[in-house]
């Protein structure tokens, strides 16, 4: 299918010598967020490997593809696989750029133009102890999406997941169907699991280990493994236990949907792109309710582009739902409000999901092993880097260990997990700019963190899996210019408060095992500004903690849910297609009917993937 980079393809000699420079002299000239955003908006192109968006637009094409993300990558390389067929992705965003792609800086990405900076609308529940008590939503503008700005992370969910999806009247979305699919995904490089049933190294997106591996990741390993938790494949049979990351990275360079699905056939003549291309309306007929094109925004000219056969909706769980309500698809009572015609009454923006985690649970240690910013951007580790793509440049985002657990069914190996420990080789304090990413206030920062910020630490995210609460996303205005109202509704039910406890305490008694205990590791106890009402320590305590720095892990969903013909909630059908509208699907995470146990990437891959099938099944064209 695809062979892998040879290590130097990725990476020119004077894009090197630009970066060591750039990033040598930073001590002396400016901060590396300056230095990031400089080479992110001001680095070497790459028109020369992603697909040309000069081509001259036709009138008409036989499917437009709306949203070049995660979902729209695969889509549109999947449908231009048929000669006969002519494809238009549509992206609003960027190109991805060489800097993007390096593991180590992935949380710096959410301060550039590549990132939509959402924000949901403030509450006194969750959020609270971030900036004006809004949580910061980034997603990504950028050619390749959210898979450009995440953290690489890669897991599937559990088999649960897909049969409940089935067991909903989605039929062939059980853990049977979409396993194929999986598969077809992964260049699967990790050798102990070459030979699994459950992997494959034919597909288009390199899935492996990072190159390395910190001392604090391999004592947490340890430490997890004496408290019962066995070293497992978390997308082969069974996920509970725990591992370093599998990741979306080839030769420890990001592998995003862009670099994986649109690079290799950059040069299909079938297939057009158009990058900062916003798509302001999807154009139906509304006698009909058959739909025929879509309008869309390039540098300030106005285009109506026709699909003779159908517009995919691949925008994200945010901007699916934005688009569909502004063309009319959406709740009755919403957009007459707005004054939109209501073509198709539906339930779109409702099913809101998302993983959180308590944020800010940091273990101090006595030795010299976080991942400080001044250990990991030096000259020589970019060298090493940028010659070998190996050192610690190649951690994603500094996040390096995953476990997970059922705490209803504890001890059971093949169980259903309900929480994810996440955890990082650093801290809030191994990065000065790492609490403005959430937006933690000042005061917190400044109470809370500071005094530790020059110890060694690491962090750990209790993140809850299968969240009771949703929330819904709402039009603020008619205008595509305009971001919508987003409401989560974080903690609306109990129990995810409680899971999350659970999580915490997890995590204590992890650092409380021979392994961690060799570090020196224990729990940092300043307390929380606003909570210092309860006992440190104490459920109260933590409730108040998580409610105060409650993160996302940016897995938003569920916007426009897929149901069968007898879910009344349902937006479009198991073959993706918008009820009541004809020509017309949605295809990314917005479709899931409830958030898997995954980091979301990996099942939007998988969507994808099937979702494309499906059209070309339809359509007659042959698997």
């Amino acid at each position: 299918m695809r062979k892998c980079h040879d290590k130097m393809t990725l990476i020119h000699p004077i894009w090197l010598s630009l970066v060591v420079a750039t990033w040598a002299s930073m001590a002396h000239q400016q901060s590396v967020l300056e230095g990031v955003i400089k080479l992110v908006m001001e680095g070497e192109n790459q028109a020369n490997t992603e697909p040309d968006d000069t081509q001259k637009l036709y009138d008409e094409y036989d499917f437009v593809v709306v949203g070049a993300g995660t979902a729209g990558c695969v889509i549109a390389n999947r449908l231009s696989e048929n000669p006969d067929w002519n494809i238009l992705l549509i992206e609003a965003g960027r190109p991805e750029n060489y800097v993007m792609d390096l593991p180590i800086l992935a949380n710096y990405l959410q301060f550039t133009e590549s990132n939509w900076k959402y924000k949901t609308e403030p509450s006194d529940k969750y959020c609270m102890g971030l900036d004006n008590k809004q949580c910061n939503w980034p997603r990504g503008k950028v050619i390749g999406g959210s898979s450009v700005l995440n953290y690489m992370i890669y897991t599937r969910g559990n088999r649960k997941d897909y049969d409940h999806w089935s067991d909903l009247g989605n039929t062939g979305w059980s853990f049977e169907d979409i396993l194929p699919y999986f598969k077809k995904i992964e260049n699967f490089t990790i050798d102990e699991y070459k030979n699994s049933p459950y992997h494959s190294d034919n597909g288009y997106l390199a899935v492996s280990y990072p190159p390395y591996r910190s001392k604090i990741a391999d004592a947490i390993i340890e430490a997890s493994q004496e408290a019962g938790f066995p070293y497992v494949d978390y997308n082969g049979p069974k996920q509970i236990g725990v591992s370093q990351l599998q990741v979306s990275m080839r030769d420890g360079v990001r592998e995003s949907s862009s670099r994986a699905y649109l690079h290799p056939i950059r040069n299909r003549p079938n297939l057009h792109v158009k990058k900062y291309s916003m798509v302001s309306k999807i154009l139906i007929d509304p006698s009909t309710k058959q739909t025929y094109g879509v309008e869309f925004e390039r540098l300030g000219k106005r285009y109506i582009i026709r699909a003779k056969k159908e517009v995919i909706v691949s925008a994200g769980a945010i901007n699916s739902p934005q688009l569909l309500m502004l063309s009319g698809i959406g709740p009755k009572k919403h957009l007459s409000e707005l004054g939109i015609p209501v073509l198709k009454n539906s339930r779109v923006g409702f099913n809101l999901m998302d993983h959180i985690a308590l944020g800010g649970l940091t273990f101090l240690i006595d030795k010299p092993y976080s991942l400080t910013l001044d250990r990991m951007i030096t000259v020589e580790n970019l060298r090493m880097y940028f010659n070998y793509h190996k050192g610690p440049m190649s951690i994603p985002g500094g996040c390096e260990v995953l476990l997970f657990t059922d705490f209803e069914r504890p001890g059971d190996l093949d169980g259903y997990p309900d929480m994810e420990l996440l955890f990082q080789g650093g801290s809030l304090v191994s990065d000065p700019l790492l609490y403005k990413d959430f937006g933690i206030t000042e005061e917190i920062f400044d109470e809370v963190y500071k005094p530790i910020k020059n110890l060694d630490s690491f962090m750990v995210f209790p993140m809850l899996l299968r969240p009771k609460s949703a929330g819904r996303i709402m039009l603020k205005s008619r205008s595509h210019k305009t971001k919508p109202m987003i409401f989560p509704n974080y903690f609306a039910d109990k129990q995810d408060v409680d899971t999350i406890i659970k999580g915490l305490r997890l995590s204590i008694n992890i650092t409380k095992q021979p392994a961690l205990q060799k570090l020196g590791a224990r729990l940092h106890t300043i307390p929380m500004p606003g909570c210092k009402q309860y006992s440190f320590g104490t459920d109260e305590y933590f409730e108040c903690m998580a409610r105060h720095l409650t993160f996302t892990i940016y897995h938003q969903s569920g916007t426009c849910k897929m149901g069968p013909p007898s879910d009344k909630k349902a937006v479009v059908d198991p073959r993706l297609r918008v009820y009541g509208i004809g020509g017309l699907r949605v295809i990314d995470a917005s479709i899931m009917p409830k958030i898997p146990a995954a980091h979301t990437n990996s099942p939007t891959f998988m969507i994808a993937e099937k979702g494309a099938d499906m059209i070309k099944e339809d359509w007659g064209f042959k698997l």
